[in-house]
C-alpha cells in the first residue's frame, strides 16, 4: 500500500472511542468495541468482520492465522496465567498500571490480548475521516492529518523488531505518538509512552509477512 494511504484507506478511525478519550482521558478506557466490559470475557472474542474485510491491504490468510492462531493464542495463555489469582475479575487497566509487578506470561499475555483488541477495532472496510474533535485535536499536536500520517508511519517502520505504534492521549490530555516493544503498550507502567490508546498499528511479522515479507513500510 502507497504511505499517503495507509490511514486513510485501511484504518477506520473509531470515532466515538476517540472523541470520549480525548474529551475525557483521565476516565478508565480499557473498553473497545470487542471488550465492552473491560475484563476478559469467558469466550474469545469474534473478529468484527470476515477475513477478507481488509483486502487487498491485508489479505485473508493473514487475517485468519493472525486472529485465530496469535491472537486466540495470547487469549488463552493470558486466561490460564491469571486462573485463580486476583487478577482473573480485575480490570485490564488495573493489571497494566502494575504490569512490572506480574509474571512475564500476563505481561506478554496480557498485552498481546489486548493490544489485538485495539487493532481489530480501528480496522475496517473503506475509509474514515476523524471526527471534528478528533481533527482539531490532530491538527493542534502534529500541524496537520498528513504530518500526523507521517509521524505515525515513522514510529511504525522504525520500531526495532516486534512491537506497535500507538496514538495516545497523554496523561496531560495531548496527543502524542510512539511505539512499544513486543506485546507492551502504552498503558504499561514500563512504558516510556504513557497515555490511553486510540490508534494502533501491529508491526510483528506475523502481522504483514505473507503479503509484505520483510517490506514493512508498504
Amino acid at each position: 500500500m502507497k504511505q499517503r494511504d495507509f490511514l486513510k484507506s485501511s484504518i477506520l478511525v473509531t470515532i466515538a472511542l476517540f472523541t470520549a478519550l480525548i474529551v475525557n482521558a483521565s476516565e478508565p478506557q480499557t473498553k473497545t468495541a470487542t471488550n465492552p466490559e473491560g475484563v476478559v470475557p469467558a469466550e474469545f472474542p469474534a473478529l468484527p468482520y470476515g477475513y477478507d474485510a481488509l483486502e487487498p491491504y491485508i489479505d485473508a490468510r493473514t487475517m485468519e492465522i493472525h486472529y485465530d492462531k496469535h491472537h486466540r493464542a495470547y487469549y488463552t495463555n493470558f486466561v490460564n496465567a491469571v486462573k485463580g489469582t486476583a487478577l482473573e475479575k480485575t480490570d485490564l487497566k488495573e493489571i497494566f498500571a502494575t504490569i512490572s509487578k506480574q509474571s512475564d506470561a500476563v505481561r506478554n499475555n496480557g498485552g498481546g490480548y489486548y493490544n489485538h483488541l485495539i487493532f481489530w477495532a480501528n480496522l475496517g472496510k473503506g475509509s474514515a475521516a476523524p471526527s471534528k474533535e478528533l481533527s482539531e485535536a490532530i491538527n493542534s499536536a502534529f500541524g496537520s492529518f498528513d504530518k500526523f500520517k507521517e509521524t505515525f508511519n515513522t514510529a511504525a517502520k522504525t520500531r526495532f523488531g516486534s512491537g506497535w505504534a500507538w496514538l495516545v492521549v497523554t496523561p496531560d490530555k495531548k496527543l502524542a505518538v510512539g511505539s512499544t516493544p513486543n506485546q507492551d503498550n502504552p498503558l504499561m507502567d514500563v512504558s516510556v509512552l504513557k497515555g490511553e490508546p486510540l490508534l494502533t498499528l501491529d508491526v510483528w511479522e506475523h502481522a504483514y509477512y505473507l503479503k509484505y515479507q520483510n517490506k514493512r513500510a508498504d
